[in-house]
């Protein structure tokens, strides 16, 4: 995902001229009543939906149209997955499906031949979160001819463990996947706090130790690098330029959540082992950071550009996926519950009342959860966090992420994305020392031209 410069003063005082004119007619919410949150997320989701304009004639499937990216559509259709698994309502299960195959390439990945010359290891991930949630979640399985949920999830996995780079840093994922792409010479969190879950709950899917290894290596390669601070705040990356040695500060909510969804799958994964029982409880801390005592210290908060009206068109969608994930941890961790759902519940009242904007009947979603009133602000991303804040309260209602060994029906392929048959190799196929060949594989399309400098910018039930 590329980011650029904030929103220009014209739109923030169209945004302003908009909060002017809005309709007082915020979403109705009680949190102590099923149907009304179920009711709340489908007008949510239908707002949310609105932006997609793939199932209509003409229109590319899969994609959104600009100026969202080609990964906020991955994570729009991982949101929607979920919002079938709260709700119950299939609406909308034939387009997310049409939408996350559309988007694979001939050899079964997230790796389409419309997305060669801009994809980035963080911009494939969010593609396999949401088949990885679909295999998770019992989504509808794809057809016959079509690969599963859990082989795309696998693909992605098996290509990014082919892209880590010991040769500068000790180790970790680049950015970029691609050399000509400005962002090739950075490591950021993203991309590996990304492959870090990925693996995470691959091994708690799959029953594979493999993919915790992978997880711990890259957990342990984040803290060498200074990339977790004491507090267990997560910086944004590293430059390897300068050997990866000045972490940049910037904080976001999607770094901190996506390891701390990694370690609560962990925790549940090896049945409470107390490493990441700890990791869990010292990420879950990090957090506090997004929930500012000034707001109250219930509200989410994207605080590195929410304040200041700066965020561009990806950072608004940041809290769906800390929203998402809190959600998910107090599930596979059930110790953090009670640090979590007060969290949920206060956004999620916060983020009804901010859904009261002028466009869409008085219901379009704004930014600033604290706020009772509208604050101009519209588009993909509120509309994504708003649903996943809102949906998440719904948590307990809902039956635990399947495994393939209890309920789990995605069948999934180990050599998936690698180029070999789809017939199950050793377990050792992950963890042989990569040839040569490995590695030219992985390294060709990376190394045509040389990259640019980034800008500064079973179930368990465990106790406390």
């Amino acid at each position: 995902m590329l980011f650029f410069t904030p929103r220009s003063r014209c739109l923030a005082l169209w945004g302003t001229l908009l909060a002017g004119t809005q309709v007082a007619s915020a979403i109705q919410l009680d949190l102590a009543r099923t149907e009304s949150i179920k009711n709340a997320a489908s007008t949510v989701a239908h707002s949310m939906m609105s932006y997609y304009k793939g199932n209509q004639t003409g229109q590319p499937v899969g994609l959104l149209q600009p100026p969202y990216y080609w990964w906020l559509a991955g994570a729009m259709f991982d949101q929607m997955i979920h919002y079938w698994y709260y709700t119950g309502d299939k609406t909308y299960n034939q387009v997310v499906t049409q939408g996350l195959l559309a988007q694979t390439s001939p050899n079964n990945d997230f790796m389409p031949s419309n997305q060669t010359l801009t994809e980035g290891n963080d911009d494939q991930a969010f593609w396999a979160f949401a088949a990885m949630s679909a295999a998770e979640m019992n989504f509808p399985e794809p057809p016959p001819d079509k690969p599963s949920w859990l082989a795309l999830a696998q693909a992605v996995f098996n290509q990014q463990a082919s892209r880590w780079e010991t040769s500068t840093c000790g180790g970790g994922l680049r950015w970029q996947i691609f050399s000509w792409n400005k962002g090739y010479e950075y490591k950021n969190s993203i991309s590996n706090g990304c492959f870090f879950q990925l693996a995470a709950r691959l091994a708690r899917y799959t029953g594979n130790q493999t993919y915790a290894d992978w997880a711990e290596k890259t957990w342990d390669w984040m803290e060498t690098t200074r990339l977790v601070t004491p507090e267990f705040n997560i910086y944004d990356g590293v430059n390897m330029l300068d050997n990866c040695t000045k972490p940049v500060p910037i904080q976001w909510t999607y770094n901190v959540g996506t390891f701390l969804m990694g370690a609560a799958n962990l925790y549940n994964y090896t049945d409470g082992d107390p490493k990441w029982r700890k990791l869990t409880e010292d990420l879950l801390n990090g957090t506090k950071l997004f929930f500012p005592p000034q707001l109250g210290g219930n509200i989410l908060q994207e605080v590195a550009c929410e304040p200041q009206r700066t965020c561009n068109h990806d950072q608004p969608s940041f809290k769906a996926y800390l929203s998402r994930w809190l959600a998910a941890t107090s599930q596979m961790a059930p110790f953090t519950r009670d640090f979590i759902m007060p969290k949920l519940r206060d956004s999620a009242a916060g983020a009804a009342k901010q859904c009261s904007g002028a466009p869409n009947g008085g219901k379009t979603c704004g930014r600033s959860w604290n706020s009772t009133t509208w604050d101009g602000q519209t588009g993909l991303g509120e509309e994504m966090s708003a649903l996943s804040i809102i949906q998440a309260n719904l948590i307990s209602k809902v039956p635990p992420p399947v495994t393939a060994d209890r309920g789990g029906s995605s069948k999934g392929d180990p050599t998936a994305g690698t180029g070999v048959s789809n017939v199950r190799p050793p377990d050792s196929l992950l963890t042989r020392p990569l040839t040569t060949g490995d590695k030219a594989g992985a390294g060709i399309l990376t190394a045509i031209v040389l990259g640019g400098l980034l800008g500064s910018t079973w179930w368990m039930s465990f106790g406390s």
